[in-house]
């Protein structure tokens, strides 16, 4: 008897449900995939209560390369916010390869497994703005199958790995290691020809948000860095950002990177998912404020100013302008 062709609810069903019935560990081939998905990936994880360790092995990197920001946010999910529970490597070799196999373990055994048309993607699991399909495999073969390439591949975080695979900037122009440390040194300039929605950071009568945006961790039993960069009614209403849920890299002016999504009634506000903290750190860090500390309106015309500059390179991908 041959399995049941998946085509509905392929997050569900291949990369929730195992987790939800004791598998612990997961490892991917995919020819493409993107570090937001990760991050979504583990956050939907969490909110399951579940504890997995996901090993993912990128496929088409030896032919097409990745995006320079890609690769950055795979470095930070992999080194900072999932340094336990999450690795990336890079396929090195000829040939590329395009294939998708999900691969379950379960206390050191393969328990269930997928193959498919789904790259690690949020438009080929979330987006649901392509059709898809996904059956069950052989585990044991699907596992041998990921660990056949892993002498070919390479750590995302590899002190070599720029030397190995090529990436490209937001101008899909391909960057040599000069040109990758040369950007990482340069001083900021305002993208030019992308689309750009400005935010404020204090509320519609000027005063600054005494329990929300900046200070949403001002209250009793909260982490007093918890903070969310509020979105005023026209930029909520417009499509500039994505989804409410959905994952983005938003890359800042001082080379930084902040996964974010969007969240609360209406989507109003934007907030890194995977720890509210890390917003309020950034910023309090930027404009010289204690960690911890109430930000005030004062400490922001101290800094120099009270908006935010969003570029749009994609739908998963802007820039934030903070510079003074």
């Amino acid at each position: 008897m041959h399995d049941a062709l998946l085509s509905d609810d392929l997050f569900s069903e291949v990369l929730l449900k195992p987790a939800e019935q004791g598998a612990d560990e997961l490892f991917i081939v995919s020819g493409y995939a993107s570090a937001v998905m990760a991050s979504y990936h583990m956050e939907q994880l969490k909110k399951q209560r579940v504890n997995v360790k996901i090993h993912l092995l990128v496929g088409m990197t030896s032919r097409d390369g990745l995006s320079l920001t890609n690769h950055q946010t795979f470095k930070k999910l992999m080194e900072n916010e999932f340094s336990d529970k999450f690795t990336c490597s890079y396929l090195a070799e000829y040939p590329p390869v395009h294939s998708k196999i999900y691969s379950w373990f379960k206390k050191g055994k393969p328990v269930d497994a997928y193959i498919g048309s789904a790259n690690y993607s949020q438009q080929a699991f979330v987006l649901n703005s392509q059709k898809e399909i996904a059956s069950k495999c052989n585990p044991e073969k699907a596992f041998e199958y990921y660990q056949s390439l892993i002498d070919q591949s390479i750590y995302c975080t590899h002190q070599e790995v720029e030397e190995q695979i090529a990436f490209y900037n937001n101008q899909n122009e391909v960057l040599s290691n000069k040109d990758i440390i040369d950007e990482e040194n340069a001083d900021y300039k305002a993208p030019i020809g992308l689309d750009k929605i400005t935010v404020s950071l204090l509320q519609t009568n000027g005063d600054i948000h005494q329990s929300s945006g900046l200070n949403w961790g001002q209250r009793e039993g909260r982490n007093k860095n918890q903070a969310y960069i509020p979105l005023q009614t026209k930029v909520w209403r417009s499509d500039f950002f994505p989804e409410i849920g959905q994952h983005f890299t938003v890359k800042t002016d001082d080379k930084k990177i902040l996964l974010c999504t969007r969240a609360q009634q209406n989507g109003k506000a934007l907030q890194t998912p995977s720890n509210n903290s890390l917003m309020g750190e950034y910023f309090r860090h930027r404009i010289g404020v204690e960690s911890g500390e109430f930000v005030t309106k004062n400490d922001l015309l101290n800094y120099g100013r009270t908006t935010i500059d969003f570029y749009k390179t994609d739908e998963e991908e802007y820039q934030m302008d903070f510079s003074v």
